[in-house]
């Protein structure tokens, strides 16, 4: 087998990806990452070491994220082939990560015990996994936790980042029992296991129960169409649809991400054509777009915003989205990049602006709520404003352009904010996969991929802080530190 380990690493790596969804075969990624850290251990040098875990990270992105080449074929001014030269490009990028986390363990394992070796592994896969998603505006989709979010209960106090370093550790339990080290291995799952117990244990406190009535919309808008303003009659009448009468008691209606071409700060009468599908006492929530002008009056860029409007057609809060799309929402270098024939993904030839970061909107009637649209949900400890925490999360996305893979990946990462904050989050997406998740990460209610239709449910309480709340991604990297301190502490009194 070890005669060509970076081949046996690449098939590892393909193989870890399918415990993300919607495969979710956990136990393969298991093994995967065991067979990874034998790899690794039986390096001759660090750069060996590097090597085989630069081509299991390849495997490991390509496979889990091939859903963004599904994303070209929806756009006309860059040809469909591109989108896997991009997925592999990107997958060619990320694989660093993981390599430097191999790199390090290797490099300190001389002298040292497996056990020790395991843990050092952890401790920088933790760091390099924190890095992967802060360097360069960061990407953070896919992290090791997310393929566990069944047992993920550790994140509400080590968070998500912390909680991959456990997952390895469980594979390392697997790896040192097949090298015969049972009590080693029973020590190094002593700590996930551990800290799983004990985070359902101290689960914070329910808190008391806000009487709110949700009404989430899934008009089932194809990508293909939501552009097209041929179809913009045909659009709204399913938002229409899907909205619903207005009932005795006050509802707040929840629209996607981009849900509707009007420009709603210009236009007096969208505003009101929205407005009159509400009740007296509802409110709404819909994704649109704000404009940006110079002093001139020239238009000089645009926002990804959330408005609040009210029944009367007048509106009481906006948010901006802030952690933008790369390539997607703008183009990085547009000079460029436009002059050579690419372009973003999103239509449009002025770039989104990003806002300020996570803020909270209060809705008067309806408590507070934190708003994160879309792609901004993946990113662990940057949800919520933590001077104003909120009720609950709004996370309006379009996944309509993300293929079958990438909308239920989407979903298992906001499962791991809810978890990790112990807030519940509501998404509205135009295809699905929209969903009403409880402050422990649980579906509550959800509707199926590209399926119309709409949730009519009330908003599950919030949990006091939890630890990772407070503490936020200081936790995991101290772990991550004691861990590696650890494994050089047993070197050195291996000596």
């Amino acid at each position: 087998m070890l005669r060509f380990p970076k081949l046996v690493a690449l098939a590892a790596g393909l193989a870890s990806a399918t415990g993300f969804a919607p495969l979710g075969l956990w136990p393969i990624t298991l093994i995967s990452l065991a067979l990874l850290l034998h790899l690794v251990r039986t390096a001759p040098h660090g750069r060996a070491g590097f090597a085989r875990g630069y081509w299991f990270g390849v495997g490991h992105f390509t496979l889990g994220l091939n859903w963004i080449a599904g994303s070209f074929a929806y756009q006309s001014a860059m040809p469909v082939w591109l989108g896997w030269v991009a997925v592999i490009a990107l997958s060619l990028y990320l694989a660093i990560f993981p390599a430097a986390a191999m790199a390090v363990s290797r490099a300190l394992s001389a002298r040292l015990a497996d056990w020790g070796f395991a843990a050092a592994a952890s401790g920088a896969w933790i760091i390099t996994e924190w890095g992967r998603a802060t360097l360069f505006t960061g990407f953070a989709w896919n992290p090791l936790a997310v393929a566990f979010i069944g047992a993920a209960q550790a994140s509400r106090l080590v968070g998500t980042y912390g909680t991959s370093g456990l997952a390895l550790l469980l594979a390392a339990s697997l790896w040192l029992v097949t090298r015969r080290h049972i009590r080693p291995a029973l020590a190094v799952a002593a700590l996930p296991v551990g800290l799983t117990l004990a985070a359902v244990a101290t689960a914070p406190a329910l808190e008391p129960v806000r009487p709110i009535a949700l009404r989430i919309v899934q008009p089932n808008i194809g990508q293909q169409d939501k552009h097209d303003p041929s179809f913009d009659a045909v659009n709204f009448r399913k938002l229409e649809e899907q909205t619903g009468a207005p009932m005795a008691t006050p509802r707040l209606v929840l629209w996607p991400e981009a849900a509707i071409p009007d420009y709603l700060e210009e236009d007096a009468n969208a505003r009101l054509r929205l407005a009159s599908l509400l009740g007296p006492k509802d409110l709404l929530l819909t994704g649109g777009v704000a404009l940006e002008y110079n002093t001139q009056g020239d238009l000089i860029g645009a926002r990804n915003s959330v408005f609040a409007l009210t029944p009367k057609g007048m509106l009481m809060g906006r948010y901006d989205k802030a952690h933008l799309v790369p390539y997607g929402e703008y183009l990085p270098m547009r000079p460029i990049l436009s002059a050579i024939g690419l372009s973003r993904l999103v239509p449009g030839d002025i770039d989104f602006w990003p806002g300020p970061g996570p803020a909270t909107l209060p809705l008067p009637g309806f408590g507070q709520v934190g708003l994160q649209i879309c792609y901004e949900m993946i990113f662990s400890g940057q949800v919520v404003d933590a001077q104003h925490r909120p009720d609950f999360i709004f996370n309006p996305s379009n996944d309509a352009w993300f293929g079958i893979w990438g909308p239920p990946q989407h979903l298992a990462q906001a499962r791991l904010r809810a978890l990790e904050e112990g807030l519940p989050i509501v998404r509205s997406t135009p295809t699905g996969i929209s969903a009403v998740i409880d402050a422990d990460g649980q579906l509550v209610q959800s509707l199926p991929y590209h399926q119309a239709g709409a949730i009519s449910a009330p908003l599950p309480p919030a949990r006091a802080p939890t630890l990772f709340a407070q503490g936020g991604n200081i936790l995991p990297l101290a772990m991550a530190l004691l861990l590696i301190a650890l494994a050089i502490a047993t070197r050195r009194a291996l000596r």
